[in-house]
């Protein structure tokens, strides 16, 4: 893999079969040996015609959330190569056992949700060796690194873009700048890097990295698909990537996580909020049936704090993320300076 950092020329973008000289855009499949079978990954590769950082973005690593896979092929076809500055590495679905064999964040070939495991263990499960050849072929040695994710069909969401901070002032710096620049209004930070998210594995690698997650339960709103594409364009602007056209990021709002809460039974799941709700620590969000003999089993909320996501599907199991609760920052401090709970991993 050809890499622009710390690079003073400018260079081929190459993965796999697939070479794009500078200049130029190429598509195709590369593909990703998992021990018991092969998986085509979809790619564009834009190989700038000057020198600058290499970006990586992924669509797709879970299944039924479509609006990123939508952005990342949209953007794809958008950029001339004649006007980047480096590499824009675009894997448009980054997780096929997911996103084609399955409508949620599981694969159907072993059960795995690819995104509490990375960086992926070569010797592992099929999702455990995807996890770690995206992250070997196209995290690893990146500048930055942008995950594209959604509500998918059984999750309501709120805009937001994530960030986990590490304590290193120029990745954390370059993070924060890149969350600002999206678009979206509600930033959530977090200064725990640990687990097994895409974006957290990244900047403990010393990747920045933002997770950017829009649209919900399943939706294609080609408004809300337009409006990541130009999110993406604005981050890439503001790395360099792309001319910058003088324009500031917008004022966000900055969140905490408080909360979040999980299924300890198999049942029935009625909500009684929707994405978007404030909610007090202790108040009802919802019941869980037995379908057997009705009984009930109240769910409170464990702290106070705004939704930003929660589950739409009826059946539920045993660890089936609920919710999950963010708080506002506390006014005047810096997100460099937030300290954080444990960052729940109910989403992306």
């Amino acid at each position: 893999m050809t890499t622009t950092k710390d690079a003073d020329q400018v260079r081929p973008l190459a993965l796999g079969p697939l070479r794009a000289e500078p200049g130029t855009t190429v598509r195709g499949i590369v593909p990703a040996d998992l021990g018991t079978l092969t998986v085509d990954v979809p790619l564009a590769l834009v190989a700038g015609a000057r020198p600058g950082p290499r970006v990586v973005i992924t669509g797709g690593v879970h299944g039924g959330e479509f609006t990123g896979v939508d952005a990342a092929h949209r953007l794809a076809a958008l950029l001339d190569a004649e006007e980047v500055r480096g590499q824009v590495l675009i894997c448009i679905v980054a997780n096929p056992l997911a996103a084609y064999r399955g409508r949620l964040n599981v694969s159907s070939i072993d059960g795995v949700n690819i995104n509490r495991v990375f960086p992926g263990d070569p010797q592992g499960s099929p999702t455990e060796r995807m996890a770690a050849w995206i992250f070997a072929k196209l995290i690893d040695g990146a500048d930055a690194y942008l995950d594209l994710h959604s509500g998918g069909i059984d999750q309501t969401l709120r805009h937001f873009v994530g960030v986990r901070l590490t304590g290193e002032a120029d990745v954390d710096a370059t993070t924060v700048a890149m969350a600002r620049a999206v678009g979206i209004e509600d930033v959530i930070f977090g200064q725990n890097a640990e687990g097994g998210n895409s974006h957290a594995a990244a900047v403990r690698q010393g990747v920045p990295a933002i997770l950017v997650e829009t649209s919900q339960l399943g939706e294609r709103d080609p408004a809300v698909i337009g409006g990541l594409v130009d999110g993406l364009k604005a981050v890439l602007r503001r790395l360099g990537v792309l001319e910058s056209d003088g324009s500031e990021p917008a004022a966000v709002r900055e969140w905490v996580w408080s909360g979040d809460v999980a299924s300890d039974v198999t049942g029935l799941w009625y909500p009684e909020f929707t994405a978007g709700d404030d909610v007090t620590v202790g108040q009802i969000i919802g019941r869980i049936v037995d379908p057997a003999d009705g009984r009930e089993q109240v769910v409170h909320a464990p702290a106070s704090g705004k939704v930003f996501y929660g589950m739409r599907g009826l059946t539920v199991v045993p660890g089936t993320e609920l919710a999950a609760i963010a708080s506002a920052a506390a006014p005047g401090r810096t997100a460099e300076s937030l300290q954080t709970p444990s960052e729940p991993e109910v989403l992306s």
